[in-house]
């Protein structure tokens, strides 16, 4: 009896050790991959990212390479604030407006993550030709739709996020992470374009067929002559009265 009770005890014993020591180990992962979290670096390329190509858009300190579309050297809403490329909708003496590249690209790959307030509204602008003649980045540029889970347009299938904005709905059903950080990804090889929010595939359009130029014509946007025309232009950044946040914007022209 004795030895039965010993024995059992020893078996009881090595489980228990068992559980500790995985219970010790999923903790010491846990505390791993927390700390790799919070330590990050952001708005820096890896060396294999520069091996590949890429380039940053933005520093994390200036707003070097970027301009407010038809207003450079203006004051404007946009500003960096810790490492983030901020839209500041609280100062009513600033230059309120979307925010432009310098440079225009054509056939590229661009990754960048954002963060929207609640009922914030906000997209991405490609393909966008800045002249005078054309007010704002999007009576040109195609847009890659922004938008906070709590706005009014946040569940009508041609606004959601990630969409083409007006022109399609999801092509893959995907939400939005409110109050984090999101990621998008932007291809355009040709003219052929992929959206992507979070790893989802969400849009995909050939901006250089009639298909494309018919469906604009059954829009609104058929009344703006430079919409959608060009498959090569500026990216830009929208502003719309709430605050947005991006950072880690990358680009590797193909």
């Amino acid at each position: 009896m004795f030895g039965k009770i010993t024995g059992f005890a020893l078996v009881l014993v090595m489980l228990v050790s068992c559980k500790s020591e995985k219970k010790k180990e999923e903790t010491e992962t846990w505390r791993t991959k927390k700390a790799a979290v919070e330590n990050a670096v952001h708005n820096q390329l890896l060396e294999v990212e520069k091996e590949q190509g890429w380039k940053l858009l933005f520093d994390g300190e200036t707003l070097n390479g970027w301009h407010l579309y038809n207003n450079p050297g203006s004051k404007s809403v946009w500003e960096v604030v810790d490492g983030e490329l901020h839209s500041n909708a609280n100062d009513e003496s600033l230059t309120a407006g979307d925010l432009v590249t310098d440079r225009a690209f054509e056939n590229y790959e661009l990754t960048l993550e954002w963060k929207i307030s609640g009922n914030g509204n906000s997209g991405i602008f490609i393909n966008v030709q800045e002249l005078p003649e054309v007010p704002t980045a999007w009576q040109s540029g195609p847009e890659y739709q922004i938008l906070g889970a709590e706005h009014m347009d946040y569940n009508v299938p041609e606004k959601r996020p990630g969409c083409l904005y007006v022109f399609l709905p999801q092509q893959n059903s995907v939400e939005i992470k409110q109050g984090d950080w999101n990621k998008t990804r932007i291809k355009q090889v040709d003219g052929k374009i992929e959206f992507y929010l979070n790893g989802v595939l969400t849009a995909e359009e050939d901006l250089g067929s009639p298909e494309w130029q018919k469906k604009i014509a059954a829009t609104h946007f058929s009344k703006y002559p430079e919409f959608g025309k060009t498959t090569e232009g500026k990216i830009a950044l929208q502003y719309w009265y709430f605050e947005t946040s991006f950072r880690n914007i990358k680009i590797r022209e193909l």
